[in-house]
């Protein structure tokens, strides 16, 4: 069972209100819906944050995380911006992986592109979830699971 869950940050964990600039320094800033309820189930996992955040460091993501108070749940971010790959490059998902000190399918990937954040993940080995509270139609072949609201995220994690 994978212990280490990676998840992305706009609209999965926070609500992206495409603003200018780093989400710190956002007037509106909002969790996603039922994601910190998830969160709070998943307590006995290593949860780490793995975003492209176009305007963020892992400073700048940590700092947008703490106007929620989502900055505890998370041991470590990884932001592309530090480490000069975008999701879905391999790149990024393999520096994640050698930085965790763990391998592939120790790794969930949580998020809402399915190019970005699930294909990317898939080609390195990791489980995935599809956050897909739009209810897109798929098909989604890379994703090893689809969910629609993060209330189903925690059993849904422990099924894979």
């Amino acid at each position: 069972m994978a212990k280490i869950l990676l998840f992305d940050w706009g609209n999965t964990i926070m609500v992206d209100f495409n603003l200018p600039g780093p989400m710190f320094t956002w007037e509106k800033v909002a969790w996603v819906p039922g994601t910190e309820d998830a969160l709070k189930a998943l307590a006995g996992y290593t949860c780490c944050v793995a975003t492209n955040a176009g305007e963020s460091d892992s400073e700048a993501v940590k700092k947008g995380l703490a106007m929620v108070g989502a900055d505890s749940y998370f041991s470590f971010i990884f932001s592309s911006w530090d480490i000069g790959f975008e999701k879905p490059d391999p790149r990024f998902f393999k520096f994640v992986v050698e930085k965790l000190r763990t391998n592939p399918a120790n790794c969930i990937m949580i998020g809402d592109n399915y190019e970005k954040d699930i294909v990317g993940a898939k080609t390195t080995g990791m489980k995935t979830i599809l956050f897909n509270p739009s209810d897109r139609k798929g098909p989604f072949p890379q994703a090893d699971s689809v969910i629609n609201g993060m209330a189903e995220l925690p059993a849904t994690i422990e099924k894979l």
